[in-house]
C-alpha cells in the first residue's frame, strides 16, 4: 500500500474533522465523504481505516510521533498499525517515519499503552488486575467483525450459510449468528433485502435468548432504539404475541418499521415515550410477561466500532448515566406481572453502570429475585459459563463488551 499525497491529504483532512469530537465519528466521516464524492470505494476504505485506527490508538500514536497533529497521527497509524514502510512515504515525511519506528511502546505509561484516557484506565485497573485491565483494553483496540443474525422464522442458519455465498462461519454462542470474514456490503445481498438476515453483534443476540420470550406473550423492549433486539425477540416468539418497542427517540423508532416489514413481522407496536414515567407505559403496569432494559450507557463495550466514545465521554457523564439507568430500570420493572422476567443490560465495561445498578435494584426491590444468566442460557441450549450475571468481552468471547443481570418477579 503506497498512499498518494492526495489520498493522504484526504485522510488528514477527515481526521482533523473527527478529532474535534463535535459529533459521532461515523456521522462526521459520512459527512466528509458526502462532500468529496470523487473518492472511489477503495479510497474511502483507505481514509476510513486510517482515521479509525488513529481514534483507536490516539494516545500511543501521539506518544510515538511526539505530536497530536492529524498529518503526524495518520503517518504513525500507517506505520505502527498497518506496517507501512517508511520508504513508501514522501521524502519530507522520512524524519517523521524514523521517529515513529524508534518509539518503544513498553516505555509508555500504562494508560497510554492501553490507549485510554487516564480516568478510564484508572477505573478499569481499580476493578481488575493490571494484566486483566490491559487485556480488556487491548481487546477493544481491533476492528470488530461483521456479525449477522439469521431470521430463523424464515430459514435455518445452515440454509443461510449455504445461500450467502460469502466467506462466513457460525458464531460460537448464538444459535442464530453468522460471522463474516471482511466487511462485504451485506445490505445489498438478497438475503438481507428479503429480511432473512440482520446485522447484529453476537452479544446483542444473546440478550434476546436471555429474555427468552415465548409465543403469545406480552413483551416490552423498553429502550428499543432502532429495534435490533426487538426483531430478535419477535423471531423467538415466532411472530405470535405482542412486543412493545419503547424509546424516547421518535427518530430511532422510525427506523424499526421498514426493518420489521422486511422481516415479515407484524406483532411489534412502537411507543414513543416522553420519559421513564410516560403514561402509556404506566397503563401496562403489571401486565407484561417479559421486559428487556438495554439501557442507555457509555457504550465503552463497543469501542472496537465506536472508538471516539472514549474521547467524547468524560468521567462525569458515567455518574449521570448510572443515575439515569437506575431510574429507567425502576420504571420498567413496574410493567411486569408476577412470574415475569426482567433483564437489565448495557454495552458498558464499567461496574458503575453494571453491577452497581443491578445491586441497587436488587436491594430496593425485594419483590424481585436474581436469576442465573448461565442457567437461563443453558435452558436455551447455549453453553456459556459467565456466572449469575452475563459478562461478555471482545478478548474472551469475540463479541462487543456486554453486561446483563436477570430478575424474576416473585
Amino acid at each position: 500500500m503506497r498512499p498518494t499525497p492526495a489520498l493522504l491529504a484526504h485522510a488528514e483532512a477527515a481526521l482533523a474533522e473527527l478529532l474535534g469530537f463535535s459529533r459521532p465519528a461515523d456521522q462526521a466521516l459520512s459527512a466528509y465523504f458526502r462532500g468529496h464524492r470523487d473518492l472511489g470505494q477503495q479510497d474511502r476504505a483507505f481514509v476510513a481505516e486510517t482515521v479509525f485506527a488513529v481514534l483507536r490508538r490516539k494516545r500511543s500514536l501521539e506518544a510515538a510521533v511526539g505530536s497530536a497533529a492529524p498529518h503526524a497521527l495518520a503517518i504513525a497509524a500507517l506505520i505502527r498499525v498497518f506496517g507501512l514502510s517508511g520508504r513508501a512515504l514522501e521524502d519530507n515525511d522520512a524524519a517523521l517515519a524514523a521517529r515513529v519506528k524508534s518509539a518503544h511502546s513498553g516505555s509508555f505509561p500504562e494508560a497510554v499503552q492501553a490507549d485510554l484516557p487516564d480516568w478510564l484506565w484508572q477505573r478499569l485497573s481499580a476493578e481488575y488486575s493490571s494484566a486483566e485491565a490491559m487485556a480488556i483494553a487491548r481487546g477493544l483496540l481491533n476492528p470488530a467483525p461483521l456479525d449477522l443474525r439469521v431470521n430463523l422464522a424464515k430459514l435455518s442458519r445452515e440454509e443461510a450459510l449455504a445461500r450467502l455465498d460469502l466467506e462466513a462461519a457460525p458464531t460460537p454462542h448464538s444459535p442464530a449468528g453468522i460471522r463474516l470474514k471482511g466487511k462485504p456490503q451485506i445490505n445489498r445481498h438478497a438475503l438481507f433485502l428479503d429480511g432473512s438476515l440482520e446485522v447484529q453483534d453476537e452479544g446483542s443476540q444473546l440478550l434476546a435468548y436471555l429474555l427468552a420470550p415465548r409465543r403469545g406473550e406480552m413483551v416490552a423492549d423498553f429502550c428499543a432504539g432502532a429495534g435490533g433486539k426487538t426483531l430478535a425477540l419477535s423471531m423467538l416468539m415466532h411472530g405470535a404475541g405482542r412486543i412493545y418497542a419503547m424509546d424516547v427517540s421518535e427518530k430511532r423508532l422510525r427506523e424499526l418499521a421498514p426493518r420489521a416489514a422486511r422481516a415479515g413481522i407484524s406483532n411489534v407496536h412502537p411507543i414513543v415515550l416522553s420519559g421513564e414515567s410516560d403514561i402509556r407505559a404506566k397503563r401496562l403496569a403489571g401486565k407484561l410477561d417479559r421486559v428487556l432494559v438495554d439501557a442507555p450507557c457509555s457504550g465503552f463495550g463497543t469501542l472496537r466500532r465506536n472508538p471516539d466514545l472514549k474521547w467524547r465521554h468524560g468521567e462525569g457523564a458515567v455518574t449521570e448515566l448510572a443515575a439515569k439507568q437506575s431510574r429507567i430500570l425502576n420504571a420498567a420493572s413496574k410493567l411486569l406481572k408476577p412470574g415475569g422476567r426482567l433483564v437489565y443490560a448495557t454495552c458498558s465495561i464499567l461496574s458503575e453502570e453494571n453491577e452497581a445498578v443491578a445491586d441497587r435494584f436488587a436491594a430496593e426491590h425485594p419483590e424481585f429475585k436474581a436469576l442465573s444468566c448461565t442457567e437461563l442460557l443453558a435452558a436455551q441450549r447455549i453453553a456459556l459459563e459467565t456466572g449469575e450475571r452475563l459478562r461478555l468481552w471482545p478478548h474472551l468471547h469475540g463479541t462487543d463488551g456486554f453486561f446483563a443481570a436477570a430478575f424474576g418477579r416473585r
